[in-house]
């Protein structure tokens, strides 16, 4: 029978502390969020494997490895607003809304929406509102965030985003498709964003943010 608390510790232990991820308050988050109830109900054993899940046509649920390793880098504080684009079903949603005041959680796909709506509120994950649109706008309405999160890989600089930024604010993405790929942090510098890398990581590609297309002649 699957027991999925102790696949929770199994994750935290094994794939989350092994990454060099020593934020005490993101673990503890990690070992709080019921993460296979955010997957589809099939997929529920496999919630805590070292690997995306997938929740929807082209969508899916980052590692835990690399969820953890870019919250730890953005350096959320408790007493921030966060922007999560793309949240899909909700987790990285609940596991932010566990270490800041707030979090928007913004999704295009009407049926993870749905989803997301529906499981934060049986978990009884506060602190979070869902907002439905474009992923690659934000979400204006609520605006200005101390930290934009985008929930998977861009092949662009969202620099639209910039806007939406506090001043002192930040933007955690996956830089790149593909192996190449680097989780970064970008902060607002005379208007426009500018990224350092933290560390290698791929993610699935967020819609919206692909690259323009290439013509060869």
């Amino acid at each position: 029978m699957f027991d999925a608390a102790t696949a929770r510790r199994m994750m935290v232990d094994g794939q989350v502390r092994t990454a060099n991820v020593t934020d005490v308050q993101l673990i503890a988050a990690m070992l709080a969020v019921p993460r296979e109830r955010f997957v589809p109900p099939h997929l529920a054993a496999l919630a805590y494997l070292d690997s995306d899940i997938a929740i929807a046509t082209g969508r899916a649920m980052l590692k835990p490895m690399v969820l953890a390793k870019l919250i730890q880098a953005a350096r959320v504080r408790e007493d921030e607003r966060v922007l999560d684009v793309g949240c899909g079903t909700g987790y990285a949603a609940a596991v932010l809304a566990r270490l800041a005041a707030s979090v928007v959680a913004l999704e295009e796909d009407a049926g993870l929406a749905r989803q997301a709506k529906m499981t934060l509120a049986e978990t009884g994950t506060g602190r979070i509102t869902l907002a439905t649109g474009p992923l690659i706008e934000g979400w204006e309405a609520a605006a200005p965030y101390d930290l934009i999160f985008l929930n998977g890989a861009t092949e662009i600089v969202p620099h639209a985003l910039a806007g939406q930024l506090k001043a002192s604010g930040r933007l955690a993405c996956i830089s790149g498709s593909g192996p190449s790929g680097k989780g970064m942090i970008y902060r607002v510098v005379e208007g426009q964003l500018a990224g350092r890398p933290y560390f290698d990581a791929t993610a699935p590609l967020l819609p919206g943010f692909q690259a323009p297309p290439t013509f060869a002649f």
